[in-house]
């Protein structure tokens, strides 16, 4: 997520309300998450676990709760609580704004495109030419869509991340500033959910295809002419590379890669990075032609158990 003009580190650690370790003129762009940090950007840690990775990032400020030697080129802001101070600076940056209309004035929409009733689309939307929004369909702040779009009844782009920090007295929200992004060609089925970044774009590539009720969570990155069926959970940042296959009611963990025109079988759950241009089926998944064979070995089981029971 970019600043609407850049800051400074002094601007920053005022807004929070922090001490920093820096020049206090210090250039910052934006923020973002570990995962798609830029040079410019400011990204938080607060388990020493991660302050290496924090640190040796390409982010230029970490926002951090413990004094540490700040790296060459970098500046740091202190914090006795980092997950805080980054959602006020989303709210200040990226504040909710309601809507007082179906249709947001603001919304800038192509030639061609029909809106069926009861649509709601919001502030800054973006929708191209010769688009199909068939009704009850929700578009949330800052969505862009492009060109020979279809979207049916019900669905809805841009919710929350389902993203929460667990403290003693309850589960604290990481507010959402990012958006959704929905390339060309794209047909999404209904009541399909796709959940806006935490600070960057959760994207449906150009030419996708998504079946009803499919949900893809927060900065996930669908690449282009991917099929996926029905009933399918995609977690929050997975990179599903072009070309996949996905079939119906396959649940896929969190920060993981799946390859380039890798095919995942009906009812699998992925676990891990499946390299791609192979097909796997499963819970782990796995290739076909392995899990075939624990399948055939655990057949095996009872007729080794009996002949064990035989023995003297």
């Amino acid at each position: 997520m970019k600043f609407p003009i850049p800051q400074t580190l002094e601007n920053i650690a005022v807004i929070i309300g922090s001490d920093y370790v820096g020049e206090a003129n210090f250039p910052v762009f934006g923020m973002n998450e570990i995962h798609v940090v830029q040079p410019g950007d400011i990204v938080f840690v607060d388990h020493p676990k991660y302050y290496d990775k924090a640190l040796q990032s390409q982010a230029t400020v970490i926002l951090i709760n413990k004094k540490v030697e700040c790296p060459v080129g970098k500046a740091l802001l202190i914090s006795d609580d980092p997950f805080r101070d980054f959602n006020k600076l989303t709210h200040y940056f990226k504040p909710f704004k309601s809507s007082n209309s179906a249709v947001s004035s603001s919304a800038e929409i192509g030639e061609g495109t029909i809106i069926q009733p009861n649509v709601f689309v919001g502030n800054n939307v973006k929708i191209g030419h010769n688009c199909v929004i068939h009704s009850n369909v929700c578009i949330y702040d800052n969505t862009k869509i492009g060109n020979n779009v279809t979207i049916h009844a019900g669905t809805v782009l841009g919710s929350d991340a389902f993203y929460y920090k667990n403290r003693p007295e309850k589960f604290d929200k990481l507010l959402s500033g990012g958006n959704v992004v929905i390339e060309d060609n794209v047909d999404l089925g209904a009541l399909c959910t796709i959940d806006k970044g935490v600070t960057a774009s959760t994207t449906i590539g150009e030419g996708s295809k998504l079946d009803n009720q499919v949900h893809v969570g927060h900065d996930t990155v669908i690449g282009k002419r991917c099929l996926i069926a029905s009933q399918v959970g995609i977690a929050g940042c997975v990179l599903i590379e072009d070309f996949v296959t996905i079939w119906g009611q396959v649940g896929i963990t969190s920060g993981i890669t799946i390859g380039e025109k890798a095919v995942i079988s009906a009812q699998s759950g992925v676990s891990k990075s499946l390299p791609g241009y192979k097909s796997y089926f499963g819970t782990p998944a796995d290739e076909f032609r392995k899990k075939y064979k624990e399948l055939a070995s655990i057949k095996l089981i009872p007729d080794i158990i009996e002949k064990l029971d035989k023995l003297p």
